[in-house]
């Protein structure tokens, strides 16, 4: 669109202006580039439908990769807030004070080169690093100190390579208060590994659990970029950079227990549940109760000092599924009588809980509620017994129990699994706890205020799978051999004598009948 604007419609192509900052910038705005010099600023789709998300939501988190002109975008909307709200006060926080006082200088020049027309209010104070305009918005770039805008009230905050701050967790702490009359947010990075304060933000919108809306953009929502040129790109990148600087990976420290490439992998196998329901709306159903089917329940319950959640999975035994999952806070009684129903809605299953402290008083009441398949094991060797023959022995006790000795095994067993690809995970939360999983000092731990109360007890699932229950299987295949065996072996011997009812004499008529005897008696052992 030309610049000159007749009189009578200056009005309303500023009133335009005024209602969307994707028309804006797109008719009148200009941008420095490093080849051509100043150019009308013309936004890709991807850019487009990030503004829109900037004037949408208060708080923006954006998983970016490199070069993708996410800073000028900010810039783009930061001047179209100054220039069409009044008063408005945005503070620029970045990793180093150089890199947000630049994009405070990109701001600057966007309303500079703006027709006149247009340009309903001018720079009144005009500082290197920041500048104000005559409708009293004003544009600071900040240190990354803790005490950083504590006293002002923000109408914008953008934190520039979030991931990179250092202490922006405590920053935070200090600066979201001066949000709370209304302010907006955008956090933008590259990420920068797991653990730091954006990338818990960048996962929590993920999983709703905080105000921010996430957006993740990868080397390739850029039209211009293809095949080619990523791998012109990255020709002399190693495989970490990669990770970092244009796919949005956050696992490139090498430090989780589960392979990146692993991590990667499970992320295309995300689907949203079918149902989630439970009085927290907690449980979540990717496949109901399958006749013929057999499934396996285990749970973790919570210690009790709220820090953790009580969680449990239902594996589909047959397909090696999670086809539902719950995480959440429910008292001991309420997440007995869930387990005990959900087990039973899953056909009886058998039911493993973690006999810690606050365990036992689950497994106590599912004892009370008559669950008829719960797991037993014996103490200190913790072999697997069945609960008729449990009930029999003074050694054994229900519940597995996570110790030193069987903590290695467990997870030594998920990492397996999910390595060679035998078990299929659709849930984001687990998949987030899998992702701040690490090794520290030698121990496979949650990591510092991260949970993995999900990934201990799919842990244990695995475990139970490929030991118990296999194990129990083979004893039946074994049992239903023998009693074979013995029938066969009470069939061979003698010709037929007539008028003996078919057989070949009375011995062997008393020796079958014999072993239909024995089959009824230890008819157990084929139960499985």
């Amino acid at each position: 669109m030309a610049y000159h604007i007749p009189k009578n419609e200056i009005k309303k192509e500023i009133t335009k202006c005024g209602k969307d900052p994707v028309y804006f910038l797109n008719n009148y705005a200009k941008i420095s580039h490093p080849e051509r010099g100043l150019v009308p600023f013309k936004t890709y789709d991807f850019q487009t439908d990030l503004l829109k998300n900037y004037n949408d939501y208060r708080f923006n988190v954006i998983l970016k990769a490199r070069q993708l002109g996410i800073s000028t975008v900010t810039a783009g909307y930061v001047a179209w807030m100054m220039l069409f709200r009044r008063e408005k006060n945005i503070l620029v926080v970045a990793t180093k004070f150089q890199t947000a006082a630049n994009l405070v200088k990109k701001v600057k020049a966007l309303i500079k080169h703006l027709p006149d027309w247009i340009r309903i209010a001018d720079i009144s104070v005009d500082n290197r690093t920041s500048f104000e305009l005559t409708n009293g918005s004003q544009i600071k770039a900040s240190t990354t100190s803790a005490d950083a805008g504590r006293s002002e009230a923000l109408s914008l905050l953008v934190v520039d390579e979030a991931a990179h701050v250092p202490e922006l967790e405590d920053m935070w702490r200090g600066l979201y208060p001066t949000l709370s009359t209304g302010g907006r947010c955008i956090a933008q990075s590259t990420p920068n590994g797991v653990g730091n304060w954006f990338h818990q933000t960048y996962i929590g919108a993920e999983e709703q659990k905080n105000s921010f809306h996430p957006v993740r953009l990868q080397w390739d929502v850029h039209p211009d970029r293809d095949q080619e040129w990523f791998e012109k790109e990255t020709k002399n990148m190693n495989k970490r950079d990669i990770a970092q600087e244009l796919e949005c990976n956050f696992n490139m420290s090498g430090e989780t227990v589960i392979h990146p490439d692993d991590i990667d992998r499970m992320m295309t196998q995300l689907t949203a549940p079918k149902h989630r329901t439970g009085f927290d709306r907690n449980y979540h159903i990717w496949e109901e109760h399958q006749e013929g089917s057999n499934y396996l329940l285990v749970a973790d319950v919570a210690r009790g000092d709220g820090k953790d959640y009580s969680v449990f999975h239902i594996m589909k035994l047959e397909t090696m599924e999670i086809v539902a999952e719950y995480q959440g806070k429910p008292s001991i009684d309420m997440f007995a009588n869930m387990l005990n129903s959900v087990g039973n809605e899953y056909g009886g299953c058998m039911l493993v809980v973690e006999n810690n402290n606050i365990g036992y008083s689950v497994l106590e009441k599912l004892i009370t509620l008559e669950y008829p398949n719960i797991y037993h094991s014996i103490k200190s060797t913790h072999e697997y017994v069945e609960q008729h023959e449990a009930e029999a022995r003074t050694a054994a006790v229900p519940g597995f129990t996570t110790s030193s000795k069987t903590r290695p095994l467990i997870v030594a067993k998920f990492e397996e699994f999910i390595r060679n690809k035998i078990i299929t995970i659709y849930s984001q939360r687990t998949l987030n706890e899998i992702r701040t999983f690490i090794w520290n000092n030698g121990r496979p731990e949650a990591m510092r205020s991260y949970n993995d109360d999900l990934v201990m007890s799919l842990a244990i699932a695995c475990w139970i799978r490929d030991t118990a229950i296999a194990t129990s299987r083979r004893d039946t295949k074994y049992a239903e051999a023998m009693l074979s065996s013995i029938v066969n072996a009470s069939t061979k011997m003698n010709t037929t004598i007539p008028g003996m009812h078919g057989y070949k004499n009375q011995e062997t008529h008393d020796r079958l009948l014999e072993a239909r005897q024995i089959q009824e008696e230890f008819s157990w052992l084929y139960k499985g």
